[in-house]
């Protein structure tokens, strides 16, 4: 495993969320930072779970990358799905793509497929990691290294939040870490298939996250907000 600068913080903020309680838990949605995450937690041997979301709504990529970064580790990660009830009760209401009708009809659909998951998943849980970065967007910009999530009533830590795209990257490569395929079509942030497009030259990391909400600054799921 290489040396970098920055890497001794990344390892202190995980150790921290160790440190700081009995059961910390990561969630990935396997992008490049969670897969970045995966791989410091099985290399240096921390005890700390590792959770996906399968929304039911994911690139077929993106389910071969799990596929693929569990053996790669050889571990097997943990997948929470959504309650059935009520994906069947938001698609009779809305349709199968009601979300690209209103912003609160996408927030709606985010927060049965992953919000609510997400809530289940860190129940009980003592500290949730996140590959949260500064440059992602301005809002982010403004996280610190650990925070307290108000509405899960946990703290929450970033140990990625001072990587730059170009230094995430080169550690990527170096370490031989596995990826989405998507990220050479131009994605730089993976979600569900539908709310997820490749970014045009020139656009902001987040951009192709529910592209066609062009009204909206901050892109969120509601994951991160408080």
């Amino acid at each position: 495993m290489s040396k970098f600068n920055d890497l001794p913080d990344s390892i202190s903020i995980l150790e921290r969320a160790v440190n700081d309680g009995p059961s910390p838990v990561f969630s990935t949605s396997l992008s490049a930072e969670d897969q970045a995450i995966t791989h410091l937690i099985y290399i240096y041997k921390l005890p700390i779970e590792i959770f996906v979301l399968d929304t039911g709504r994911l690139h077929n990529e993106t389910l071969n990358l799990l596929a693929h970064t569990e053996a790669h580790f050889n571990k097997k990660i943990k997948v929470y799905c959504p309650d059935s009830a009520d994906v069947e009760n938001y698609v009779k209401i809305n349709g199968i793509n009601g979300f690209y009708k209103s912003v609160s009809q996408r927030i709606e659909c985010c927060e049965i497929r992953k919000v609510k998951v997400v809530r289940r998943a860190l129940k009980d849980k003592s500290a949730w990691i996140t590959g949260i970065r500064s440059e992602h967007s301005l809002k982010r910009s403004k996280n610190t290294f650990m925070e307290w999530d108000n509405k899960l009533n946990l703290m929450k830590y970033h140990p990625l939040l001072n990587w730059s795209g170009d230094f995430l990257w080169r550690f990527i490569l170096k370490n031989g870490i596995p990826t989405n395929p998507l990220h050479k079509k131009g994605f730089s942030s993976i979600g569900c298939a539908p709310c997820t497009r490749a970014v045009k030259p020139g656009e902001d990391e987040r951009s192709g996250r529910w592209w066609w909400e062009r009204s909206l600054i901050n892109k969120e799921c509601g994951l991160h907000e408080d």
